[in-house]
């Protein structure tokens, strides 16, 4: 099958904007890849984007206020 591309210019978006896009293009990705459908991103502070957005904060022990 042909490869097929988007090219976006986006304008007027703010950091937290653009990351929130990029986690939603990245969701996207992830929901597609079982119908064979493989996306490949590029964007400028993709990988940080992703891996702020994506991030799970396990509270331990320490964490956890004392009660006291």
């Amino acid at each position: 099958m042909k490869e097929q591309k988007i090219m976006l210019k986006v304008n007027g978006i703010t950091a937290k904007q653009w990351s929130n896009l990029l986690l939603e293009f990245n969701l996207i990705k992830k929901a597609w890849k079982p119908y064979g459908v493989n996306i490949n991103i590029s964007a400028e502070g993709l990988k940080k984007a992703i891996k702020w957005g994506t991030q799970r904060y396990a509270i331990t022990r320490s964490d956890r206020p004392s009660g006291e």
